[in-house]
């Protein structure tokens, strides 16, 4: 039995009656909690709350999203502007999640949610097109192959299952550690491919602090119980900056491990990241309000606390549209030369920003305070 065989039938089972080896202890937002119903919490299995991380308006993509309720919590906050993809691969998990679909929307005024099969690792991908095709066309022989490999490539080009550049968060509860270790930097390229620039990551998930011995490895029950498929917790920050993405970071750590197999320790972490803002040509300046005395971001930028800087246009987005928006001040420079009427700043008044202009010089030295 392969590794995505093995998971789904553990989650198949998951499905149909709670299993909790499959769970870390969670607290959750209990206002979001309220209108679910009590099967859909009971056969949840995460590891963290990434719906935390969900903003008003977002179009939110959740990777394995099982039983559906971290996207029935994540619909709550998105509000009419909004909407909440769920993938899964398992049929019934996506049989209990749409199983309540209707009475949630009642409930919120508004089908937010859309459930989707799907592989993670190939988000382009749709198995029941795939699944259409084939009941149409037989496959009887190696042309007939040839025609639907055809078909298939076509189909991810021109009509994916989640198209490119189209979400604003993708997040995850405790299911990329489930993927074949051989998928994981195609699955790392596909969330990059569907955010949006500027769009964010909040993967909750396990992570060991030793790299995971082949034996483990080859362990079914200790792979499906998200254990023996855990990233290395240094491995899982590179992973995600090998594969484009900035600001990668652990917003939440737990200190004390989940599980302790054979000297090595599992715990649940939330990793946040962004996709870089599309390049544009017009100059930007920023200043770092605070609280260290400086800082360096993934553009090789060096802040220093109360000097403006002088940034790229996509440096600038990035930041601004980051969870550290509130330490900056943004300058747009080629209005200043126009207007002298300050910048923009998230949460600022015009008085915060009547300041000295940036110049060449206070750029010129900033950039060389990180070294």
């Amino acid at each position: 039995m392969s590794i995505e065989e093995n998971v789904r039938a553990r989650y198949s089972e998951g499905a149909k009656q709670r299993q909790h080896a499959l769970c870390c202890p969670v607290e959750y937002q209990s206002e979001l909690l309220k209108m679910l119903p009590q099967e859909i919490v009971d056969k949840d299995y995460g590891c963290g709350d990434p719906s935390r991380y969900v903003r008003e308006g977002d179009i939110v993509l959740d990777l394995g999203s099982g039983g559906g309720k971290v996207c029935y919590m994540a619909a709550q906050i998105v509000g009419p502007a909004g909407h909440v993809h769920g993938v899964d691969m398992t049929d019934d998990m996506l049989a209990l999640a749409r199983k309540y679909q209707s009475e949630m929307a009642v409930k919120m005024g508004h089908n937010r949610v859309t459930f989707h099969k799907g592989h993670i690792q190939n988000l382009a991908f749709d198995p029941q097109a795939a699944a259409k095709y084939v009941a149409e066309n037989p496959i009887a022989d190696a042309g007939a192959l040839a025609v639907y490999e055809s078909w298939k490539a076509q189909q991810q080009r021109t009509a994916p299952l989640i198209g490119g550049d189209s979400i604003s968060l993708v997040i995850s509860n405790c299911v990329l550690n489930l993927v074949d270790r051989a998928d994981r930097a195609q699955m790392l390229r596909e969330i990059y491919r569907v955010l949006k620039p500027g769009g964010r990551v909040a993967i909750s998930d396990i992570v060991s602090d030793e790299y995971v011995p082949q034996d483990l490895q080859d362990d079914p029950q200790l792979w499906s119980g998200c254990i023996s498929g855990a990233f290395q917790e240094e491995e899982f920050l590179q992973a995600f900056t090998d594969a484009g993405f900035m600001q990668v970071a652990y917003d939440k750590w737990n200190e004390a491990p989940w599980r302790v197999v054979k000297g090595i320790e599992f715990r649940a972490i939330t990793l946040i990241a962004a996709k870089p803002m599309a390049v544009e040509q017009d100059v930007k300046a920023l200043m770092y309000l605070g609280p260290y005395k400086r800082i360096e971001d993934d553009f090789g930028n060096c802040f220093v606390r109360g000097r403006r800087l002088t940034v790229s246009s996509t440096a600038y987005q990035t930041l601004l549209n980051s969870d550290l928006r509130d330490q900056f001040v943004g300058f747009d420079l080629q209005a200043e030369q126009t207007a002298d009427n300050g910048g923009i700043a998230i949460g600022q008044t015009p008085a915060v920003l009547a300041t000295k202009k940036t110049t060449a010089e206070n750029s010129a030295s900033a950039k060389k305070c990180c070294g």
